[in-house]
């Protein structure tokens, strides 16, 4: 039964962050905010939203390994997976902006930062207020660094609606009761799923719970590729790691504070520094193609591997 529950949770996470996404996207175009704004903000905001709510969720019930689990394994999956899938399948592959020069930073420093954070064995609420400031820096850094306009984002059909207050309002609020109350039981089966299993929670964090809050990442990237957009499938990775990070753990730090073995957890840690540092090596070589598709997905194969 735990694992029908868990299932459909996942599904109501899921459902409920594409609610809030869609709908602020509506009350941002009622406005005239740009598209930049929308892209720049929501996006990335909006597809770390399930990872956000079971981590948060988890932190409220003491669940330390599976708040921080789930962060860790979105960021491997989001890197390995979703971008090892989008340049094994996209056929043009000549982004505008130069990618590494103006965004490589925020692939690597978040680790960075997180690695030294959990040396004590703790992320402290002075930690987490630390990573929601980072997350300040990277919207100022979009702002001021870039004029490109993120129009393919936007759902085209958003812009032919009718504005309605009272609709977009129940809209946001079913979408936050499905998140809020997906990540709930999502975490409660997981735990239970993990016990009959007898495996860590950690376990179940790093892969039924990441993988499935990484969805959103792998769809929204899948649409920007199609309509040949290769930055806004990179960047929707990076901003979503960036948000992984600062307003995932920052949040959940703040709810309490995270405790976590960096011995035992030392390989997926590995795993997740690996995996940026070989985004890195993609972005300064511009390997956007089935080499670095090839690449990503290796790393993916060895992370599986050892939990199996």
């Amino acid at each position: 039964m735990d694992y029908v529950v868990f299932l459909i949770s996942m599904a109501a996470l899921i459902y409920g962050a594409d609610f809030i996404i869609k709908e602020s996207e509506r009350v941002a175009l009622h406005f005239n905010i740009s598209h930049f704004v929308i892209g720049a903000t929501l996006i990335a905001f909006g597809t770390s939203l399930p990872e956000m709510a079971a981590s948060m969720v988890a932190s409220y019930h003491g669940k330390s390994d599976m708040a921080i689990a789930n962060v860790v394994g979105s960021v491997i999956f989001n890197i390995t997976l979703v971008l090892g899938v989008v340049f094994m399948i996209a056929k043009s592959m000549n982004p505008n902006r130069d990618l590494f020069s103006k965004d490589s930073i925020w692939v690597i420093v978040p680790v960075i930062i997180f690695y030294i954070m959990i040396q004590d064995e703790e992320i402290s609420r002075l930690d987490g207020i630390l990573f929601l400031l980072m997350m300040v820096s990277y919207l100022f850094f979009l702002f001021s660094s870039s004029k490109e306009k993120f129009e393919s984002e936007i759902d085209e059909d958003l812009k032919k609606r009718e504005f309605n207050w009272l609709k977009s309002a129940l809209l946001l609020l079913v979408g936050f009761i499905f998140t809020i109350g997906g990540a709930n039981f999502v975490v409660e089966s997981g735990t239970n799923i993990a016990r009959s299993l007898n495996v860590d929670e950690w376990i179940v964090g790093l892969f039924l719970i990441s993988l499935g809050t990484s969805l959103p990442e792998l769809v929204v990237s899948l649409v920007a590729i199609k309509k040949g957009n290769l930055e806004m499938s990179i960047g929707n990775i990076i901003g979503s790691n960036v948000a992984n990070f600062s307003m995932v753990l920052g949040g959940a730090s703040l709810i309490n504070p995270l405790a976590i073995d960096v011995s035992a957890t030392s390989y997926d840690i590995l795993i997740m520094i690996s995996a940026s540092l070989t985004l890195l090596f993609i972005l300064a070589n511009k390997i956007y193609n089935k080499a670095g598709g090839i690449f990503l997905l290796s790393i993916l194969v060895l992370f599986i591997a050892h939990a199996v």
